[in-house]
């Protein structure tokens, strides 16, 4: 049965193929962006998320596509879906990311909690783990990265995310509400796998990110799979596919690029360093997408 979903930052390079498997299954979206989407099935309702008040009269809206509706009345939001941000470092002034990715997910699951919409889902990010955005290449304190590892992140963006998983368990306990945040890999979309050989040549150019990814469509499942799944209060997953980005094996790039760094359990030969066994075992995510699917080796 399909749900009546918010969704913030739906027109942005992830969120909009999430809200597309979150229309194909079935369910209802209103896409919350300071930019339109171009999707026919879902209307965008232009909101700026570091306004609590916007945010609040946002997700009590009408959900519906068109003003010459039937009824224009609003009705219960079954979850809210939070992907809005700015997306990395580097765009815009240090201080300016953090205050619009820590202000605007205060709003976003503040306005939900009080709106009593008992399921959000927000956006956290791999940077979380420390890696990506150091200030020089450094080494984590084992493989595969979990989320029981002690995230240590040094740049502003990665730190608003650790904030806003510390903001959705503080408001877990006190609303007693389920809030999941995902811990979302290099996003590829369908178009993107063109990249790959190029990465392949030059293998340590996705050291930072431990050479994850996550198909587009392979996160909608799990956005999906967090909507659907009850009753956890706060948690975290790591959204990655289920192999690496490269095609060298697993152990081969620890070895070459990362010597030194135990691991942590067993590992496939050519098994993600982003562990998703979490969201394999909890919620259920089965990749569908791996780049073997797309890319031909010579």
């Amino acid at each position: 049965m399909g749900k009546r979903i918010m969704f913030t930052g739906g027109s942005g390079k992830a969120g909009r193929h999430v809200v597309q498997y979150l229309v194909d299954q079935g369910h209802q979206v209103l896409n919350l962006d300071t930019k339109p989407l171009d999707n026919p099935k879902v209307r965008t309702l232009i909101t700026d998320i570091t306004d609590s008040g916007q945010v609040f009269n946002a997700l009590s809206s009408y959900m519906g596509l068109h003003e010459f509706d039937a009824s224009l009345r609003p009705q219960p939001v079954d979850a809210v879906v939070h992907f809005a941000a700015i997306p990395r470092i580097m765009i815009t002034p240090d201080n300016e990311v953090f205050r619009v990715n820590a202000l605007g997910t205060y709003n976003v699951i503040e306005a939900a909690v009080k709106l009593g919409i008992r399921k959000i889902v927000i956006a956290s990010s791999e940077t979380t783990y420390g890696l990506v955005f150091a200030n020089e290449p450094r080494s984590p304190r084992y493989f595969p990265l979990d989320e029981d590892y002690d995230v240590d992140p040094m740049d502003s963006y990665a730190l608003s995310k650790i904030v806003n998983e510390q903001t959705a368990r503080a408001f877990a306990l006190r609303s007693g509400f389920d809030i999941y945040a995902l811990r979302i890999g290099n996003v590829i979309e369908p178009h993107e796998y063109d990249l790959f050989p190029k990465w392949f040549a030059d293998p340590g150019f996705r050291k930072r990110i431990a050479w994850s990814y996550i198909d587009a469509r392979d996160l909608g499942q799990i956005a999906d799979l967090a909507v659907q799944k009850q009753g956890l209060g706060f948690q975290i997953f790591n959204a990655a596919n289920d192999d690496t980005s490269s095609d060298l094996p697993t152990r081969e790039l620890i070895e070459r690029f990362y010597p030194g760094v135990p691991l942590k359990g067993d590992l496939g030969e050519y098994e993600t360093l982003l562990s998703n066994r979490k969201a394999r075992e909890v919620l259920g995510f089965s990749s569908r997408h791996s780049w073997r699917n797309y890319v031909r080796l010579d």
